[in-house]
């Protein structure tokens, strides 16, 4: 399985209710008509010097991921969403143990 993180700072002047509204995008995206399960949300501010945003996505496998990034409605909701408000942007693919493993 292949959890993908992207963990973004929002632009001086975004308002929390514009990063809802993206973050909001993703979490009803569907690819092929099946929902891909996005968990997001906005910093609760806990920390000093925090990211704005964070959202992790689970696959199946590398091929499932590879489906997810080409996605145009995707791409779109990147594009016209998160890139307009964010100064920085990070992703980390990983692969996750397996649930019977002990690490």
């Amino acid at each position: 399985m292949i959890r993908n993180v992207v963990v973004g700072v929002v632009r001086e002047g975004v308002s929390p209710e514009q990063l809802e509204a993206a973050l909001d995008a993703l979490r009803s995206f569907e690819m092929d008509g099946v929902r891909v399960g996005i968990v997001a949300g906005q910093d609760l501010g806990l920390r000093q010097g925090n990211a704005s945003y964070c959202l992790t996505v689970d696959f199946p496998d590398a091929e499932a991921y590879r489906a997810y990034d080409l996605d145009e409605e995707h791409n779109r909701i990147r594009r016209e969403l998160f890139a307009p408000i964010s100064s920085s942007i990070q992703r980390i693919q990983f692969e996750l143990p397996d649930a019977g493993r002990t690490p």
